[in-house]
């Protein structure tokens, strides 16, 4: 059974990873017949917030264990996991993707990201394995893949970040996604754009059939 690395960033799209973004993903995979291998970074999280008022919550949470939440505890962090186990990678989005895997949230086109996240990319794109980003996870593989065709929607302070950083933007509807046939990577706006989890899970299923559709 091929095997498609999912990286989490916690649990809550304010402060980790985008809850319905990430189970989309992983029942596209289901329904692919593809094996989904959950991991994130074993780190602290950045910020915490209170998803019911939007208030930044005075507590200190880890993005491997709040993961674990979505991935009913069948999780490994990612410095844990070997590249050359995976077939092929997806980020799900969520603000945790620019807050947690990067700091694009606060430092846009100047982002550090996680050491453990950068070496899974690029070691899967350098073995030639498709990647797959959603919603603002884009701005990830756009600073760790030069000259990639991606997109994050239509928004433009958001797209002139990534072509910043040498990608190339596409505009591209919630339900549909950008392939770069080169590059070997797949991306779809997914809550960039929203409105409706039926318009997102179109998009995120497109997402998937194309990473899943490039593996070898």
């Amino acid at each position: 059974m091929k095997r498609v690395g999912v990286i989490l960033a916690g649990c809550g799209y304010l402060d980790g990873a985008e809850v319905h973004e990430a189970v989309l993903t992983l029942l596209a995979l289901d329904e692919a017949g593809v094996e989904a291998v959950c991991m994130a970074p074993d780190i602290p999280q950045r910020k915490v917030v209170n998803h019911l008022t939007g208030e930044e919550m005075p507590e200190s949470r880890n993005v491997l264990v709040e993961s674990a939440r979505i991935a009913r505890g069948q999780i490994q962090a990612v410095s844990a996991v070997d590249p050359a186990t995976l077939d092929a990678l997806i980020l799900p989005g969520g603000f945790g993707a620019a807050l947690n895997l990067s700091d694009f949230a606060l430092s846009g086109a100047n982002q550090q990201i996680d050491p453990s996240v950068t070496k899974m990319v690029t070691t899967l794109h350098e073995a030639g394995k498709p990647i797959g980003a959603i919603c603002i996870a884009p701005a990830i593989i756009a600073k760790l893949i030069p000259g990639v065709k991606l997109t994050i929607g239509n928004d433009s302070g958001t797209a002139n970040a990534l072509e910043s950083m040498g990608a190339t933007h596409v505009n591209c509807a919630v339900t549909d996604m950008v392939v770069d046939e080169e590059k070997r990577v797949v991306s779809s706006p997914a809550y960039m754009l929203g409105p409706w989890v039926k318009d997102v899970a179109a998009g995120v299923r497109a997402c998937v059939k194309a990473v899943v559709a490039q593996m070898d």
